[in-house]
């Protein structure tokens, strides 16, 4: 089984009516288990709806770094969205200069925010960090982020920035990124990350990997990724396959939904 580790899949269809048929397409190449990640307060609810409707999708809760003019979260309030344990992860937080340079006061304090809603909850967090490598890493380490942890989404670094998200504790996740033309530096991140610390991704609707480049991405995608870092590493994808679901569950345990409490809390 493959496992796409960011995907939005609200976003790939806001209606809903194809996530049945999204879902089957990535079955039909190995993809066995989604993480559907939240961008807003506002989409919180869906994406959570769609954890509890289907057993292979998870969800987590948290607005992204370029979502402005929204409701604002709270360290109380996301921390008592994040504890329902349907939710495995905080997130999508982080920082973006590229998007948001004119919110940057604001980005940090959120991303300040989701981290101690983080570790109030015991949860992994998501981070997103486009063009703010320096300013992200300080805050997640001055927020003691390592105390749970969690990922490097999209990963769009070279591997000394690599290293250093290692060392606070963090996953590293490769999307289609990793194969575009231009992508050297990520490439050699992607050969030389830990093999326990691994973990691909779509970032669905986004970014889809060659060939799809210029398409609407969807999580069969995956497959794509999978198979092009497992070339890079020089592994057959069945190994990169297993590596990185293994990495997956471990970081995201509540994501596997055969707990009784989670059954319940999905009824």
């Amino acid at each position: 089984m493959l496992v796409d580790s960011h995907c939005h899949l609200d976003l790939i269809d806001p209606t809903l009516e194809r996530v049945e048929a999204l879902l089957a397409q990535a079955a039909a190449v190995g993809v066995g288990h989604f993480l559907c990640v939240s961008v807003s307060l506002g989409n919180a609810p869906v994406v959570r709806a769609l954890a509890a409707r289907y057993a292979q999708v998870s969800a987590s809760v948290g607005v992204h770094p370029n979502q402005v003019g929204d409701d604002e979260p709270d360290v109380t309030r996301l921390a008592g969205l994040a504890a329902d344990p349907l939710i495995v992860a905080v997130g999508e937080t982080g920082l973006d200069y590229h998007y948001g340079a004119e919110h940057i006061t604001l980005q940090q304090a959120r991303l300040r925010t989701h981290v101690r809603a983080a570790r109030e909850v015991g949860k992994p967090l998501i981070v997103h960090m486009r063009e703010a490598t320096d300013d992200t890493l300080r805050i997640l380490a001055e927020e003691r982020a390592q105390e749970v942890g969690g990922v490097m989404h999209c990963f769009t670094e070279d591997w000394p920035t690599a290293q250093r998200a290692l060392e606070l504790g963090f996953h590293i996740s490769f999307s289609g990124i990793v194969t575009f033309k231009t992508a050297e530096p990520i490439r050699e991140a992607a050969r030389r990350v830990p093999a326990q610390r691994l973990l691909v991704e779509t970032d669905a609707p986004y970014l889809a990997p060659v060939p799809h480049r210029g398409k609407q991405n969807q999580p069969a995608y995956v497959r794509q990724v999978a198979d092009y870092v497992a070339a890079l590493r020089g592994i057959e994808p069945s190994a990169l396959d297993a590596q990185v679901t293994a990495n997956f569950f471990e970081l995201f345990p509540l994501a596997r939904k055969d707990q009784p409490g989670l059954r319940a809390a999905s009824r």
